[in-house]
């Protein structure tokens, strides 16, 4: 498996916890309204959720930086190999 796809495969995996994440805010919100639990409780819980979400975002960018210097990297690296192929015929 190639680092590209590993780097495809932790941010889909990353984009499927915020979903999960997303999910769990709206079964406290419903629990909110169905006077389950307190407002505090929804409100403390809901911010460490968004924490949770934060963090995964950004890590998701990291990611992505990282894929996109991967791809400039194997250009650069096919470009190399090209020149010396024309030099190659050349001579």
């Amino acid at each position: 498996m190639s680092f590209e796809n590993r780097l495809h495969k932790n941010i889909e995996k990353l984009e499927k916890n915020i979903e999960k994440e997303k999910s769990k805010i709206a079964v406290l919100h419903q629990k909110c309204d169905n006077k389950q639990i307190t407002k505090a409780d929804f409100t403390i819980k809901k911010k460490r959720i968004e924490e949770k979400i934060h963090a995964m975002n950004s890590r998701i960018r990291v990611l992505q930086g990282g894929l996109t210097r991967e791809k400039k990297h194997q250009e650069e690296k096919t470009e190399k190999k090209q020149k010396k192929k024309k030099e190659k015929e050349k001579k």
